[in-house]
Formats: structure tokens, sequence, C-alpha cells
């Protein structure tokens, strides 16, 4: 959370007002999405996890990230808010329907919630936070929507392609996956002859 600060408020490259403004919309869509994804936890598993409010602010981070210069305080509230819940329902239900491996929800909490802020960004920026920029849908310009949705395109194919010719580069060389049987001993333990957390508790 406090790394971001510098990366997003350090994005400006200038000690200026868009500066602190990003300083600032990147706390309050992390406290947002904190906040959300423990409320959709509670409703859904009856219960919160300090693991799901530490997720639900990296999301709300990563959300935040594409409008941290172009959208007010308020904006970047709803964009952390309605994150989270995006994000859960991909961790919890998209996941396991499609059966992708993501073992560390990098796609499920850092994909989702940088495809939502992308969006977000053409529905919320404004002019009014950065001269420079341009607005978004609900302050005028609907076409920066659509801006928005053509670079989420643009960049998932990029991405896509580029990560299917660089892991058939690697196949190539060394295996990609291990066998089954060889992750539930666990990796530590079959490649390096060692466990990774062991066993602390006093005799």
């Amino acid at each position: 959370w406090f790394g971001w600060f510098g990366f997003n408020g350090g994005s400006a490259l200038a000690i200026n007002g868009i500066a602190v403004n990003a300083f600032v919309v990147t706390n309050a869509s992390a406290a947002a999405a904190m906040l959300s994804w423990v409320i959709v936890e509670s409703v859904h598993q009856g219960k919160p996890t300090v693991m799901g409010a530490l997720t639900g602010a990296v999301v709300g981070l990563a959300a935040i990230t594409p409008g941290a210069g172009y959208v007010n305080v308020m904006c970047a509230m709803i964009i952390g808010f309605i994150a989270s819940p995006l994000s859960y329902f991909f961790v919890s239900h998209v996941k396991f329907k499609l059966g992708y491996d993501d073992a560390l929800d990098a796609f499920g909490c850092h994909g989702v919630g940088c495809i939502w802020g992308v969006l977000a960004t053409g529905l919320f920026a404004s002019k009014a936070v950065n001269p420079q920029g341009a607005d978004g849908l609900f302050f005028g310009n609907p076409a920066q929507l659509g801006i928005q949705a053509i670079g989420v395109v643009v960049t998932i194919a990029f991405s896509g392609v580029l990560t299917f010719i660089i892991l058939k580069g690697i196949s190539l060389v060394i295996k990609l996956r291990e066998k089954s049987s060889v992750e539930d001993d666990g990796m530590d333990i079959t490649q390096h002859g060692e466990t990774a957390y062991p066993d602390m508790s006093a005799d």
C-alpha cells in the first residue's frame, strides 16, 4: 500500500497537484476496495478474513492505477468499491468454472482489477483533475470509454500473444509444469530437498 503511493504519485514526475491527487485517490480506492471485499466475503462466507481484507486492498490499488492522475477522490472510492466484488467473483467462481490455473489469483485480482480500472477511467476521468487529460463518459465525453476499451483489448491481445511465444520458447528448454504427484509432494521437497515452512513448534 505504502509503495503504491510512490508508484502512482511518482508517475506525475513532479511535485504538483496531480501527484497529490494520485496519492490521495490511491489511498481512497484501496480503503474502499478493502471495505467492499470484507462485505462481500462476509455475505458469501459468513465472516470476513484478514487475507480477504488485504486482497481487497490490493485489488483497489490495481484498479485505481490507470486513472490515478485523472479521477477525483469520490470517483476513486467508487472505482475501488466496485473492483472488489468483480475480482471476488472471478476468484471464487469464474476460475473454478473455467478451470484456469492461477494459484495466486493474479488474473482475478490484478488483471480484473486493472481492466475495470482502465474502463472506469473512461467513465470518471475529468479535466478538472488533470487539464492535460480528457473527460470521461460521466463528464460529457462518451468517446473516452471507447478509447479505454480499445486499450484493454489491444493490451490483452499483445500480452497474450507475447506470453504464448515466451512460454513456447521456455518449454523447449525446460518443463513448464511438473507432474501432479510431484506437486502434491511439494515442490520445495522434490526440487530443493528442503521444506519451505518447517515445523516451528517447540517440543
